[in-house]
């Protein structure tokens, strides 16, 4: 699942970044306060943590900041087009509210840096 997410929003913050003037007047349209800022910020923390999910680093606290993004995402691109809650489950962003929810509960699992930096520096056991 890290894989999957870390993937998405990675190429996805690619994306923006490299079409910023696009995601911000996108942005704009949407009514999203101060568009200028708030394009190349989401556009960060999509590349940012897509990357860091991807590792496997900072897990539990990436996924707030992603999942922020996904529930502005609802509310201002989304919201309008749903017709009731089968609707709202139905959609991708949902589906990575979810996703984000797991990540945070049982963090980014044991291939992961966050696992390789516990196991190095984990103390070592006494001998009986």
């Amino acid at each position: 699942m890290r894989l999957v997410v870390g993937t998405v929003f990675l190429t996805s913050g690619w994306g923006k970044l490299q079409g910023l003037e696009g995601v911000t007047e996108y942005f704009r349209d949407l009514g999203i306060p101060w568009p200028e800022l708030q394009a190349p910020f989401v556009a960060a923390v999509e590349f940012g943590g897509g990357a860091l999910v991807l590792l496997g680093l900072g897990t539990r606290l990436i996924v707030g900041p992603l999942a922020v993004t996904m529930l502005v995402a609802i509310a201002t691109a989304k919201w309008a087009d749903l017709e009731g809650f089968g609707s709202l489950v139905r959609l991708s962003e949902v589906d990575y509210l979810v996703m984000f929810a797991v990540l945070f509960a049982f963090g980014a699992g044991p291939w992961s840096v966050e696992a390789l930096v516990a196991r190095r520096f984990a103390p070592v056991a006494a001998a009986p």
